[in-house]
């Protein structure tokens, strides 16, 4: 009887490389979730494997939304608003940070304290912290963009300081060594992060200060609302991951 060949040695040593290549991918992956969610009192929001604790506004646009090996992926499927929204409704203050990469053209986003428009002009009502692709301008890439339902929607664009007093009116400043579009990766991976402490709000691309804006108005602050991902136009394709969120104690009156 002719017995079993035994792989070849080059066999060998390439199933031995695989190996090791996949123990220490699962471990850097492992180390960097436990960093991430392990100190500060981050938690995480995303499983790695299903939406729960996720739904989709509206719900018709609920099949642009899925998950892909530790990714959330959405793919717009037409020109129009779709939100991935996150289940506490009730957020205040919180640090947020995720990693989001943009694979297309398109105009992508974090709405935050987002609430229901009830005046149909969108969905939500909302602070919104604006990613696209490169070159589709600082009104947009590294922007905050104002969602409102009958309040003024002033610009804060790229590397952008936006004070609005009480009575509405905006005053603008430069951020010094802000964002830049050479800082953003194009088509891979972008760190982001994300902090509202009572009406400041700042937006971080990659460890710099993209824009900032503090909300003074009398009337028409949002003071709570829900974490939303976003879908604008037709064929855009982004993904998120590492999304952690710490809420941050209200400060002292």
């Amino acid at each position: 009887m002719e017995l079993p060949r035994q792989p070849r040695l080059p066999v060998l040593l390439l199933l031995c490389t695989i190996c090791c290549f996949s123990c220490s991918s699962h471990d850097e992956v492992s180390s960097r979730e436990a960093e991430l969610s392990g100190s500060g009192g981050f938690v995480p929001l995303f499983d790695g494997k299903t939406l729960k604790g996720w739904s989709v506004v509206p719900a018709e646009t609920a099949a642009d939304w899925s998950t892909r090996q530790g990714t959330i992926v959405g793919v717009g499927s037409a020109d129009r608003l779709s939100y991935l929204v996150w289940q506490d409704d009730k957020l205040t203050d919180f640090e947020l940070i995720l990693r989001y990469r943009l694979l297309t053209n398109g105009n992508s986003g974090v709405e935050i304290r987002a609430q229901p428009d009830t005046s149909g002009k969108r969905p939500f009502k909302g602070y919104h912290a604006d990613f696209g692709h490169i070159g589709i301008g600082p009104n947009i890439l590294g922007a905050w963009d104002f969602h409102f339902a009958r309040r003024k929607e002033h610009p804060c664009l790229r590397g952008t300081r936006l004070v609005i007093d009480g009575n509405e009116t905006p005053h603008h400043s430069k951020i010094e060594e802000a964002l830049t579009a050479a800082d953003v990766h194009p088509r891979d991976w972008n760190d982001v992060r994300i902090i509202a402490q009572g009406n400041r709000f700042q937006f971080f691309i990659n460890g710099k200060l993209s824009s900032e804006f503090t909300d003074n108005a009398e009337q028409g602050q949002l003071n709570y609302g829900a974490i939303a991902l976003q879908l604008h136009d037709k064929g855009m394709h982004v993904e998120f991951e590492d999304l952690l969120l710490k809420h941050i104690p209200a400060e002292a009156p």
